[in-house]
């Protein structure tokens, strides 16, 4: 009988993509769903970068694009970094990929041969698994639960690594836990990479303007770091452009003529528009990114309330990124009116978009079976309801 690729066979679909779909089936039959199980702002791009995309159309940005991104675009990434992150980067070493997704799965595809390992800490977001194994490559997964904030420490990852190590993977502000690294927490991280020869850290920094602690804190700013580290980056959390697709790596040269060589092969150029759009983005006033992060705060401020008002939650406070990753593990054994048993994470999820029609993902696809993800970047009435809902639904198990 013909089958997939092995390849295939050995990767799990998105838990979060999965969910999302459910729960756009249960609106499309009237069902009154409130989504929190997707990572999209819900604010519109605004107008300025819209209008940056209008006048590309114009003026006929319609042709290919260079594999790495338009040369004016890397070079305002590049005084990005430099303006924001103090990091010196020539355009050079900077590539621009169909989103931040794609420079993620370009490094991972680039640097892990078969049989080499990267350090993953639970919880993680649910694609860097997958895109490791498609690779080749085994994840080694570091737990690094509610008790300690959701953060690996420098002797976890220590003693994680062995002679196959080639890299690890680290997202701050964190996916799916709002979690963010301090400066002296990557410090310590970055002196155990760089006892390590061929030890390289991918950073994911995707929601590096969503961060309620002050000032942006990259793994790369240490001295030896930035022949270690990958930046990741992009514009879809911090300008509201998650349909635009463009992210980027900010890299050694050697690593990034390598993802060039790849994406050259398998997608080549991002969007033309939105390389122009996203270019604006980034030169222009930086007020928007700045209004949205005080709204996501204020946000974070009303879920963290509501959740600690239902009993049997148990909540931390989120500094950056807009999820919520409470431990839920108390309602396990528990029955719903229906009569079924709630035996995990994905039991309760399920169970609250049934019953209490609130779509969240379970912890289980992020590698921490105790808690489940709520995404806040919503508006403060749904919140308040998908919060009474939940109260209510959680109320209803015996």
């Amino acid at each position: 009988m013909a089958q997939l690729s092995d390849r295939l066979q050995r990767l799990a679909p998105s838990a979060t993509l999965a969910m999302s779909q459910k729960s756009s089936e249960m609106k499309a039959q009237g069902i009154d769903v409130i989504n929190m199980s997707v990572g999209e702002p819900d604010f519109n791009t605004p107008d300025h970068i819209k209008q940056a995309a209008k006048m590309a159309i114009d003026e006929n940005y319609s042709r290919y694009s260079p594999v790495p991104g338009y040369p004016d675009l890397r070079q305002a990434i590049a005084r990005k970094l430099e303006r924001e992150n103090h990091l010196h980067y020539q355009p050079s070493e900077i590539l621009v990929s169909n989103g931040a997704k794609q420079s993620v799965c370009n490094t991972v595809m680039a640097l892990v041969n078969d049989g080499e390992e990267v350090i993953i800490p639970t919880p993680y977001w649910v694609s860097y698994p997958q895109m490791v194994k498609l690779a080749g490559g085994t994840p080694v997964f570091v737990e690094a639960g509610f008790d300690q904030n959701f953060k690996m420490t420098a002797a976890q990852l220590e003693a994680a690594i062995t002679p196959k190590t080639r890299m690890l993977i680290l997202c701050s502000p964190s996916n799916p836990t709002g979690s963010v690294y301090s400066r002296e927490e990557l410090k310590a991280l970055a002196e155990v990479i760089l006892r390590h020869d061929d030890l390289f850290v991918l950073a994911d920094e995707i929601y590096e303007h969503i961060n309620y602690i002050g000032k942006h804190e990259s793994i790369a700013q240490f001295e030896g770091m930035k022949e270690r580290a990958i930046i990741v980056n992009g514009v879809s959390k911090a300008y509201a452009m998650t349909g635009w697709r463009i992210g980027y790596i900010a890299a050694p040269e050697w690593i990034v003529k390598g993802c060039n060589k790849l994406q050259g092969q398998y997608t080549s150029g991002p969007c033309s528009v939105s390389q122009k759009a996203a270019e604006f983005a980034y030169t222009q006033s930086q007020q928007c990114v700045e209004d949205m992060r005080q709204a996501f705060e204020r946000r974070r401020d009303l879920i963290v309330k509501l959740a600690k008002e239902i009993p049997g939650l148990e909540v931390n406070v989120p500094e950056g990124a807009f999820y919520l990753f409470p431990k839920c593990s108390n309602f396990y054994g528990k029955t719903t009116p229906e009569g079924n048993v709630i035996s995990n994470s994905t039991d309760l999820a399920m169970y609250l978009l049934e019953h209490g029609h609130v779509a969240t993902v379970g912890g289980d696809a992020f590698g921490d079976p105790d808690c489940f993800r709520m995404s806040y970047a919503t508006s403060d009435e749904n919140i308040v309801e998908a919060m009474r809902r939940i109260k209510e639904s959680l109320g209803d198990l015996r």
